[in-house]
């Protein structure tokens, strides 16, 4: 018995041990550093416990060390390692940094590992650097520069906030069938046949189709969603130009909605989404008659996201239209079911940005009002207390 490094545990340290033994997830490690230092209390030898626990005589010896001449944590945990040495240096990770935000060698796509460990090498002074050491440093710094995302960004103006919080305030009010907001956009799809014939799935065998397909032609969904209440409606058209959008429009009117006073329409401001697309389709007192019932709500350029059908749009694409239809009949079948079914499960969109969360939330992007603006309110607030 090493008597050099004498363990005695008090009645805390015993009962700690204990509890630590006997439930709860810990490392393996630190596990059977608790039974040595149980052990080697009991009064057992070292070759006794090196031999109980599945452990070699040096890591009883280190154990009881640490307890000695530390305490009970030192003698649990483990000891720092130095490990080897970084390859790179501060400025050296600082340029590999710098070089990954930069612009890929001529000929290439984008950066990879080997092309950054090399740029690196001639950079600097390193005769070679390893892949993994360029992964590890870009994943400190949280660098992917393999990776791109493709994005919008709008140009946040006077319009584009006034356009915002008309629709904001649309969805916020309180729900009056007298004048429902009806959220509507439109989705092209392909319409896509099979080569050859899928093999189903069996058990053990996931269904598998043929890399080729036949394109045979394309359509269209015009897509209705009531802000309010749990109703969509998708109408397949083949086409999508303003006589189309100008029969949805008569259809939201005279089929949908013919004992609303007014129906305001929430939409994207496309050329083929204005009153005179319904001039275009109908003799003008017809086209006069749809309008009187209709109120416009354009959402801001590059600002889609504000329109509450494009939610419904990406559950209708996941839930019916990921996969492979054929033609324009099926099309119609199948976005039928899906609307019916989905009204049925009173499904709904729940709306929670508000015209306050924007202003919070965008307040650096909202437009500056003009000094002269500004004098103004101050004058004719003066003006008023006369």
């Amino acid at each position: 018995m090493n008597v050099r490094y004498r363990v005695e545990l008090s009645q805390t340290e015993r009962a700690e041990l204990t509890a630590l033994l006997s439930g709860g997830k810990h490392a393996a490690r630190k596990l059977k550093r608790a039974q040595i230092l149980l052990a080697t209390d009991a009064g057992a030898s070292d070759e006794e416990i090196a031999r109980t626990v599945g452990i070699g005589g040096s890591t009883v010896y280190r154990t009881k060390r640490r307890f000695v001449l530390g305490n009970l944590e030192a003698a649990l945990s483990e000891e720092p390692r130095p490990g080897a040495k970084r390859k790179l240096s501060g400025k050296e990770e600082a340029l590999l940094v710098a070089t990954a935000c930069s612009s890929p060698p001529a000929g290439r796509a984008r950066w990879t590992l080997d092309l950054l460990a090399d740029a690196i090498v001639k950079l600097t002074l390193h005769e070679c650097l390893s892949r993994e050491t360029v992964r590890r440093r870009l994943a400190e710094n949280d660098l992917k520069p393999w990776r791109k995302d493709i994005w919008c960004i709008p140009r946040i103006d006077a319009d584009y906030v006034a356009r915002m919080e008309d629709v904001l305030d649309l969805y916020a009010e309180a729900p009056d069938p007298k004048r429902p907001v009806v959220c509507f956009d439109e989705s092209p799809i392909q319409l896509i046949g099979e080569v050859r014939q899928p093999i189903p799935a069996t058990p053990g065998q996931i269904e598998r189709y043929d890399c080729e397909y036949r394109r045979n032609s394309t359509a269209n969904l015009f897509v209705f969603l009531n802000a309010y209440r749990s109703w969509r409606k998708v109408k397949v058209t083949e086409r999508r130009t303003a006589e189309d959008f100008a029969a949805c429009m008569r259809d939201l009117v005279d089929i949908h909605y013919p004992r609303a006073e007014r129906i305001r329409l929430v939409l994207d401001d496309l050329s083929t989404h204005s009153a005179a697309a319904l001039y275009q389709a109908f003799p003008a007192d017809e086209a006069r008659r749809v309008l009187r019932r209709l109120e416009f709500h354009y959402v801001p350029k590059h600002a889609s996201w504000l329109n509450m059908v494009e939610i419904e749009i990406g559950v209708l694409a996941r839930q019916c239209l990921d996969r492979r239809i054929d033609s324009f009949a099926r099309l119609v079948v199948d976005t039928a079911a899906w609307e019916k079914r989905r009204n049925a499960e009173r499904a709904r969109v729940k709306w929670m940005f508000t015209s306050e969360k924007a202003r919070a939330k965008m307040a650096r992007a909202y437009p500056k009002p003009s000094a002269k603006s500004g004098q103004f309110q101050r004058v004719k607030t003066s003006v008023s207390r006369y």
